[in-house]
């Protein structure tokens, strides 16, 4: 009888689902931290009064450019996936993860604004298995295999208003490594991408990342209980 994995798994706190996604992108608590993302915000406007990469209160609310930021100062790549594609043709053996970009309601306390936010979420790969890591729910949600990863993604892409990133190694985006294709010529010379079939079931395999730093390492993780994090 296999135990659990050991699932590193952040809250929401506020509107810091941006490095709620980080985090329990790279599994470990403090990859990044709230001063860290206003700091690349900073960096990316300088001199302005209100930065467009965050909300205008401070409390969050951070845009892929920070998140891409960020990423690069670990050594990987957040790579936006065209939905005409099927994410059949992904190469799951050389992707560290997914940040899923969602529209969001807004809520102070019990009230439901008229607002509408982004919501950033991360999937991943832990122990042979894909778990969706939304900070907004309380416990890691399993996704299954890699079969019930591209079912997942497909019917999350069918919504006009999702959008999702993958997120690779340097080397791995260099190379084009993260999807399965190769070119033929047809009868008249002219090029064809033909995709590959991914790899559907992989036991024990997890993404690989080519990181500067090992806190920030792909893990292979010890079969232990879920572990949720504190509010920081």
């Amino acid at each position: 009888m296999s135990s659990k994995p050991q699932i590193y798994h952040e809250k929401q706190v506020k509107e810091l689902c941006a490095l709620h996604a980080l985090n329990n992108l790279f599994q470990t608590r403090n990859t990044f931290s709230k001063s860290e993302l206003d700091t690349i915000c900073s960096r990316l406007s300088p001199n302005v009064w209100i930065n467009p990469h965050r909300s205008m209160l401070g409390l969050g609310n951070y845009d892929i450019n920070v998140i891409m930021a960020a990423l690069q100062k670990k050594g990987c790549e957040a790579i936006w996936f065209d939905k005409r594609k099927d994410p059949g043709c992904l190469d799951l053996s050389n992707i560290c993860g997914f940040i899923l970009n969602v529209p969001s309601d807004y809520k102070l306390g019990f009230v439901m604004l008229p607002l509408r936010r982004r919501h950033w979420i991360t999937i991943r790969q832990i122990q042979g298995n894909f778990y969706n890591l939304d900070s907004k729910l309380d416990t890691p949600q399993l996704i299954g295999r890699s079969s019930d990863l591209i079912a997942y993604l497909k019917e999350q892409l069918e919504c006009k208003e999702k959008e999702l990133f993958v997120v690779v190694s340097q080397e791995v985006e260099e190379k084009q490594l993260w999807i399965n294709q190769f070119i033929l010529q047809d009868n008249g010379g002219h090029n064809v991408s033909i995709h590959k079939e991914t790899p559907l079931e992989t036991p024990d395999s997890s993404p690989t990342c080519d990181y500067n730093t090992r806190d920030a390492e792909c893990l292979r993780l010890n079969e232990v209980n879920c572990v949720n994090s504190e509010t920081f």
